[in-house]
């Protein structure tokens, strides 16, 4: 397949409206959703009488900023106050296809309609074309991506190695074996992989056949993306979602932005009072996915971002979110999982000997790496504090042991220090 078969084409009408046809799309959309939750959705009626909001008087796209901001946050807590997920959910839990769980912890619903999560027009802007062979990197276990991320694919007509992350030598042998021509992944997994088959002495270039690569869950600084595009001769674009709503945006060939998939309506918010911004301004990126069966309708995702609508050159009318350039609170998304300071305080509440503590996250060469410094004297379970760490948060940090007294008074729960230069 040459390149150019993979950089041309929209997978759908929906990508290149035109200004008035896309606002009609989304009031129609909106309009028709807002009412459904209203009426299915305990916690969504709630809400909506709490603030006064009356859905047969929505008119126009502005009117939804009358509807208080839903946090990431809040669902762990909303969840746990009964059927349904907390009255979240539009019909009983039995009838979704799928439940995940995520770091917090959060339940995610599947529901049993096609491309339920909305990343398949994302795959074909970053060029996966039927006949790719792919595989698949993301954990199939608990976590959404795995499944996520096989549908699209699926739906494209390629074939998919569910391989989930580890086992790199495994991994590169089925890389040469089966000629795979896609990688699905973290950023970070890819340059591991590239390093331990340098270390082994293949060519990336001439011994393994990647063509495309589609990555998300981190940040990838472009200095990263160069260096892998050369070194295997691939094209790298990313995408952008939660485990929440799925697919929010995903870039093209111009990796120009992320074009707003159009499975949902997307707000730039002023992180404190949920106020929409104008576009260019930098703010807090809210969604609300045209999803009926789970409607969580405002949702602040807790990244910043803000909004471009000059024109690509891909064809693409949709707007584009200008990358995420941070997030709002201390929360870190680590190695594509989300870390919260509270589940780190449950984990170190378990070792009345540690005084204090601090999870700074740092990206040498482009790959995330964590350290938990904790102050403690003669600290004897070194090995207990790890594994309770990874088996409760999903990643294993380095850990540093500091006297008592060491660290400053006034430290952060979670110190990032990456850089994305």
């Amino acid at each position: 397949m040459t390149r150019k078969d993979r950089t041309e084409g929209i997978y759908s009408r929906l990508e290149v409206l035109d200004a008035s046809e896309r606002n009609q799309f989304y009031r129609i959309q909106l309009k028709d959703m807002l009412k459904y939750a209203y009426r299915y959705s305990e916690e969504v009626k709630k809400r909506f009488d709490r603030a006064q909001f009356d859905v047969n008087k929505f008119r126009d796209l502005s009117d939804i900023k009358h509807i208080p901001i839903l946090k990431k946050k809040e669902l762990i807590f909303l969840q746990s106050m009964g059927p349904r997920l907390g009255g979240l959910l539009t019909k009983d839990l039995g009838k979704m296809n799928r439940v995940f769980l995520s770091p917090g912890p959060i339940f995610d619903p599947e529901d049993r309609i096609p491309d339920y999560w909305g990343w398949t027009e994302g795959f074909y802007a970053s060029g996966f074309r039927s006949g790719d062979v792919v595989q698949n990197c993301f954990n199939y276990h608990f976590n959404p991506a795995g499944l996520m991320f096989e549908d699209p694919l699926r739906n494209l007509e390629c074939a998919v190695i569910p391989a989930g992350p580890g086992n790199t030598n495994t991994q590169l042998e089925i890389m040469q074996k089966l000629r795979i021509t896609g990688y699905v992944g973290t950023a970070s997994y890819l340059m591991h992989l590239g390093q331990k088959a340098e270390e082994a002495g293949l060519n990336l270039r001439k011994d393994l056949f990647l063509e495309v690569a589609f990555v998300t869950a981190e940040k990838v600084p472009e200095k990263v993306r160069n260096t892998l595009e050369k070194k295997y001769d691939l094209i790298m674009r990313q995408g952008y979602g939660t485990a929440d709503v799925g697919c929010i945006g995903y870039e093209c060939y111009h990796r120009n932005g992320l074009h707003m998939a159009n499975r949902s309506f997307i707000e730039i918010c002023h992180p404190d009072t949920g106020i929409p911004l104008k576009d260019g301004e930098v703010g807090e990126v809210v969604v609300t996915a045209f999803n009926k069966t789970y409607p969580l309708i405002r949702l602040a995702t807790g990244d910043l971002s803000f909004i471009e609508r000059s024109p690509c050159p891909c064809g693409r009318t949709s707007p584009r979110l200008g990358g995420i350039i941070g997030r709002v609170d201390t929360t870190a998304r680590i190695k594509g999982l989300f870390v919260y300071p509270h589940q780190i305080e449950q984990v170190i509440a378990r070792f009345d000997e540690i005084k204090r503590w601090q999870l700074e996250v740092t990206n040498p060469g482009g790959i995330d790496e964590a350290t938990l410094y904790v102050e403690v004297s003669n600290f004897r379970r070194k090995e207990d504090l790890m594994h309770t760490f990874r088996e409760k948060i999903k990643i294993r940090p380095d850990l540093q042991i500091l006297e008592p007294g060491t660290m400053p008074p006034q430290i952060r729960p979670i110190e990032d220090k990456r850089s994305w230069d």
